[in-house]
């Protein structure tokens, strides 16, 4: 169940997985991935104040149960830009995810379909679009973009999502440096396989070199005319991705944006900005629904969902369970953890009275303040629990550390 490249350790796996909920997956998980690559995903930045506080501060906002309802059967499908989902649950886009598993987003792909689940790409991905389309050709894709110093780069992507039938793109400002990720410092972390967009383009494989290398080849200026001028050459929807305030969103729409993307990255650029859902109600309100919400950071339960849809969102995306999903059980892990999200979503909805998604984005929240905690990384000395040691997950031959492995 294990392939090796170049001595990493790729999961080949394909299998439901059961689970009480999506943090039961990351514990399970680390049996099976290198150390460097299971903190690459599993990490924020510095402190990881923000990475912790994504998830923490869904609880500074309550949801109102409602009586007498006389509703039963919720349903969770939607619409995106055309699009019919089963699900307002979205594949957030995800650096290589050959680190979790042999098929990487090929399979992650394949498990989004099967759950009417809206997926995006990377710049960043393994597989090659053409690849991931034929995966599941009806299926709706975006293409997450990091722009290119370079565009001649950029037309070749350009080129291949719009051939490969992708939908739209999200255009990632947030990300113009990488924030500082003492995790990835702390194990030596490279990307360990092969990008495919590096290798077509400059046969270089983008194989062995930091997360920091690889954002220096993103264009670490990007303004309003960069949104115009891709739309004019891709004939795309752009979405703008890392908004984080209202002035943002008022320039991004400004500057002709299809869609505005409330994200953090994660928690893995700036240590100390707000949790994503604190700033969601400020821009759903300065967005007016002039043009369609996504949002996403620290998504782990069907009720943050539910948070995200009320207070704003059209879509809610989520990132680090669906790779351990994918590493623990390939496209059907993928699927798997769409559904737990889906089946706790369902029961919210049922204890509110929302028969559909529209009726979600009435719901009744209430809103209490909170204060925050300050501490230290988890990947810090001090709190940094050993990490295990199976016959799987060990890189083999000459492979090291800077192949996404443990260097103890």
């Amino acid at each position: 169940m294990t392939y090796y490249y170049n001595g990493f350790p790729q999961s080949e796996r394909d299998q439901k997985l059961n689970m009480v909920n999506v943090d039961d997956l990351e514990e399970k998980v680390k049996q099976i991935m290198p150390e460097g690559a299971y903190y690459y995903i599993a990490s924020g930045s510095e402190n990881e104040w923000t990475w912790r506080n994504n998830t923490a501060a869904f609880n500074h906002y309550q949801i109102v149960p409602r009586a007498l309802t006389d509703m039963s059967d919720p349903q969770t499908d939607t619409e995106f830009f055309g699009m019919k989902l089963k699900t307002p649950v979205m594949i957030s886009p995800i650096a290589c995810h050959g680190i979790a598993h042999k098929d990487a987003e090929v399979a992650t792909q394949k498990g989004a379909a099967a759950a009417g689940a809206l997926f995006s790409s990377s710049t960043y991905a393994n597989k090659s679009v053409e690849d991931i389309a034929a995966a599941a050709p009806d299926a709706p894709r975006f293409f997450q973009l990091y722009l290119s110093k370079d565009w001649n780069f950029n037309k070749m992507v350009f080129d291949a999502i719009k051939k490969a039938g992708y939908k739209g793109i999200f255009l990632t400002v947030d990300a113009l440096v990488s924030g500082y990720r003492e995790a990835n410092l702390r194990t030596n972390f490279t990307y360990p396989v092969p990008l495919d967009f590096f290798t077509r383009y400059m046969g270089a494989k983008g194989e062995g070199q930091s997360v920091a290398q690889m954002y220096a080849a993103s264009a670490q200026k990007i303004g309003p005319e960069d949104v115009r001028r891709i739309k004019e050459e891709t004939g795309l929807p752009v979405i703008v991705k890392g908004v984080m305030c209202a002035e943002d969103a008022f320039k991004a729409i400004g500057a002709g944006a299809d869609g505005v993307y409330v994200t953090n990255h994660g928690g893995r650029e700036v240590d100390g900005a707000p949790a994503t859902i604190d700033v969601l109600p400020e821009i759903a309100k300065a967005v007016d629904h002039r043009v369609p919400i996504i949002f996403d950071s620290g998504v782990r339960r069907g009720s943050h969902v539910f948070k995200a849809l009320a207070l704003g969102a059209d879509m809610v995306g989520i990132g680090r369970p669906y790779l351990y999903g994918l590493a623990l059980g390939g496209a059907k892990g993928v699927e798997s953890v769409i559904e737990q999200y889906n089946k706790e979503l369902k029961i919210d909805m049922q204890l509110t009275g929302c028969k559909t998604i529209e009726d979600v984005k009435h719901a009744k929240i209430d809103h209490i303040p909170y204060t925050a905690d300050n501490l230290k990384s988890n990947t810090d000395p001090s709190r940094m629990k050993p990490y295990p040691k199976t016959e799987e997950n060990q890189i083999k031959g000459s492979a090291d550390a800077t192949s996404g492995a443990s260097h103890h």
